[in-house]
């Protein structure tokens, strides 16, 4: 049965792509997030085939019986209509139009801790890919072009970013192939030739010999007193850089001297809150008297906001990760320590002064092997990790006041 214009419109989406006849070979196709296509099924050479007519509703469905009458007179002159494609509507549709079909289509199915994914492949397709490529018809882009943008990436020295690009652009014509603007994918392969990586340096942390210097460095820093704050308190507790970054006012109790940061915040218990829901405690994380008064200079600034360190131009989002990490290099410190390296350095002179691996494991919000032991060791050892922590913010008092040399008998140990 022949469509009518009151069909095709009201066809809808439903859980699986589908396809809805028309006549003489011509068909729409709806998919799942609502787009329609038409296409047109024929046989030619004894082979059976099928191409795009267009998208609706940019091709009506007079149009769309238009361009499939035109495809059966080609083949009844013997000749195959895909050839003739690159001068359809569909074929000329340029890299840009269907790098946002694509955008659209894949971010509302990201899961919500991807959605930071689908924003930077936004931004660089917006930075990168669209100015050099961005209105070539998708038919017509070129591996060379697709090298092009890569190269260009590459020469700036952003080679994990172009790594990711060359994945986007990977699915930006896997995804064309599906919808049949395309007959091929040209940025297969393109591994073979992506410049050479440089050897990953995990997040470096400091030795304790290294720690007085940053100390009074970082106590002396004349960049962002927020900044400086923020790292001086990751310094004080050995918290995530997320986790301080998307610190809210609420969560801290200063009279009690803790911090309470909901177990979906932290990166080791989110599996665990998926898995048995909101009864999974708080990362509870003990404030020295040091620490207290941090916040409370960090507070003097952003007590009128949700976030205890908002972004510098729009304080409703969080303070970019990469703000910490610069501050740190401005230090003199790029080499030698990031804001995640903070908690390595933590962990480390914790150990050197003989504290009980379950207090310090559960400071830093570490899985436990022992699934039984660990379960919620995050939330065990308050008051002693209390203590452990105020002695720790005590000796960093004492190495900021002192330029003497590194001496580890000066070490405050762990009595039991």
């Amino acid at each position: 049965m022949a469509l009518s214009d009151t069909a095709v419109r009201q066809a809808k989406p439903v859980r699986k792509d589908y396809t809805v006849s028309d006549s003489n070979g011509l068909a729409l196709l709806v998919h799942r997030n609502g787009s329609k296509y038409w296409t047109f099924r024929y046989t030619h050479l004894g082979r059976k085939r099928k191409m795009s007519l267009g998208v609706y509703p940019e091709v009506s469905l007079k149009r769309a019986r238009e361009k499939r009458d035109e495809c059966r007179v080609r083949l009844a002159d013997g000749l195959d209509p895909s050839e003739s494609a690159l001068d359809t509507e569909v074929y000329k549709k340029p890299f840009r139009e269907v790098a946002d079909d694509w955008d659209a289509f894949r971010t509302p199915r990201l899961t919500q801790g991807r959605k930071g994914s689908a924003a930077q492949a936004r931004r660089y397709l917006d930075k990168d890919i669209l100015p050099l490529i961005g209105d070539i018809p998708i038919a017509e882009v070129r591996r060379s072009d697709i090298l092009r943008v890569i190269r260009a990436v590459e020469e700036r020295g952003a080679l994990n970013v172009a790594e990711k690009v060359r994945t986007w652009l990977h699915q930006i014509f896997r995804y064309a192939m599906v919808h049949e603007y395309v007959e091929l994918n040209p940025a297969t392969d393109l591994d073979i030739v992506a410049a050479e990586q440089p050897p990953v340096k995990h997040n470096p942390w400091l030795q304790l010999d290294e720690l007085g210097e940053f100390v009074r460095t970082l106590r002396t820093y004349h960049g962002s007193l927020l900044v400086r704050l923020a790292v001086e308190l990751m310094l004080l507790t050995g918290v995530r850089t997320a986790e301080i970054r998307h610190a809210r006012h609420e969560q801290f109790d200063l009279n009690s001297r803790v911090w309470s940061i909901p177990a979906g915040s932290v990166k080791q218990l989110r599996k665990r809150v998926k898995a048995e829901g909101a009864d999974v405690p708080d990362y509870l994380v003990p404030l020295s008297s040091q620490a207290v008064e941090v916040v409370k200079a960090i507070q003097v600034f952003t007590r009128q906001y949700d976030l205890l360190l908002p972004g510098r131009n729009d304080p409703s989002k969080v303070l970019s990760e990469n703000t910490l990490n610069t501050a740190i290099r401005r230090m003199g410190y790029g080499e030698k320590l990031t804001g995640h390296g903070i908690r390595g350095t933590l962990s480390t002179a914790l150990y050197e002064m003989g504290y009980p691996s379950p207090w310090i494991e559960a400071q830093l919000s570490h899985a436990d092997d022992n699934k039984v032991r660990g379960a919620y060791n995050h939330a065990l050892y308050v008051d002693q990790r209390r203590d452990m922590m105020q002695r720790w913010a005590d000796y960093l008092d004492h190495l900021a006041a002192t330029t003497t040399p590194f001496d580890s008998r000066s070490i405050p140990r762990h009595r039991p």
